[in-house]
């Protein structure tokens, strides 16, 4: 397996949730870091503003306000930086707002990533790691979601360009050999996490007596993934990029692998929990009990995920583990400090 010692990482979506994780985590290991995002205000730009005021303040980091969609400037950073690894995190996000907004997905999710990977292409880096996600599997019954099935029924927009994201990555790796490695989260929670997620909606609301919104309460259950996994599955996978597979058959293609430098992994915690059952652990950490109002499922979702992450813990010797009671607990202490309850 090869592997990459690296200590310039370019960082897109920097200011953003997980961005912000994995960000505080290379600078602990004395990485530096190059923080790229447009703080483009979807959610509360105060929250964002928080991310980066704690980032700035450490040595090692530095910052763009940029749109990943603006080549040009995107490329003067490459060059600027030099970096060795590119960990690109920066998307619009948000399957519901897909259908309210869908120019948002095209401009940040397919502009931003052509971009991304033609600065890799014009300044070669070791290794591209890009955020993919679960909601590419769509309309998929089989569970666990692996990702040696085809992935080809996204319902969707958000999903779509995600889906359109590993594609594009597949051919810059097969016609540029720049070594790709994309990545599905699964339903990612935590500390400074978005305002837009089910998990931080729920708490602000039964924190202040308000009611919540269920949807499809008993039909739902989802792959909830702490964070801090997140982070650390990037983390070790940043260092291990991807080589041609010389099992790969084009008689027979698997989606997961390639003839290219070119892999896919799940990051999930491989436990899909109910819906109902994630409620229970939010009011128990809370203390109080949620008042809520039940609706159907809305278009765009699913009813299950369901991470196989094999490929991962076999390329990396780790896989996420975090316990929803263990995760909700350190959210909600986070939530309580960050806005004074």
């Amino acid at each position: 397996m090869t592997t990459v010692d690296y200590q310039r990482v370019l960082l897109t979506g920097a200011a953003g949730f997980v961005g912000f994780h994995v960000a505080q985590a290379l600078l602990d290991r004395g990485v530096e870091v190059a923080g790229i995002d447009n703080l483009v205000p979807y959610y509360d730009p105060a929250l964002k503003q928080a991310r980066l005021d704690l980032l700035t303040a450490r040595i090692g980091f530095s910052f763009q306000n940029l749109d990943v969609a603006e080549y040009d400037a995107l490329k003067a950073a490459y060059d600027a930086f030099d970096p060795q690894v590119v960990v690109h995190l920066a998307a619009q996000a948000g399957v519901r707002y897909s259908l309210e907004n869908p120019r948002a997905y095209a401009r940040s999710n397919l502009d931003g990533f052509l971009s991304v990977l033609e600065a890799c292409r014009h300044h070669p880096v070791a290794h591209l790691v890009y955020a993919s996600s679960s909601s590419v599997y769509g309309a998929n019954a089989k569970v666990p979601f692996s990702e040696h099935d085809r992935a080809d029924h996204p319902v969707s927009l958000y999903a779509a360009t995600k889906r359109a994201n590993e594609l594009m990555a597949h051919c810059y790796s097969h016609l540029y050999a720049i070594p790709t490695t994309g990545l599905r989260f699964f339903t990612v929670y935590g500390p400074f996490g978005r305002p837009d997620m089910a998990y931080f909606k729920f708490t602000k609301a039964i924190l202040e007596g308000k009611r919540i919104d269920v949807y499809a309460e008993a039909e739902m259950s989802r792959d909830f993934t702490y964070v801090d996994d997140i982070r650390d599955a990037i983390l070790r996978l940043a260092g291990t990029p991807p080589a041609p597979d010389a099992a790969f058959d084009r008689a027979a293609p698997d989606p997961a692998i390639a003839a290219a430098p070119y892999r896919i992994y799940n990051i999930g915690n491989h436990t899909p929990v109910r819906l109902d059952r994630f409620i229970e652990v939010i009011e128990k950490a809370c203390g109080k009990q949620a008042i809520k109002r039940h609706l159907p499922m809305q278009p765009g979702d699913v009813p299950a995920t369901y991470a196989d992450v094999h490929d991962l813990a076999e390329r990396v010797g780790f896989s996420p583990d975090t316990p929803i009671e263990e995760g909700i607990a350190r959210f909600v202490a986070w939530y309580r400090d960050f806005y004074k309850i």
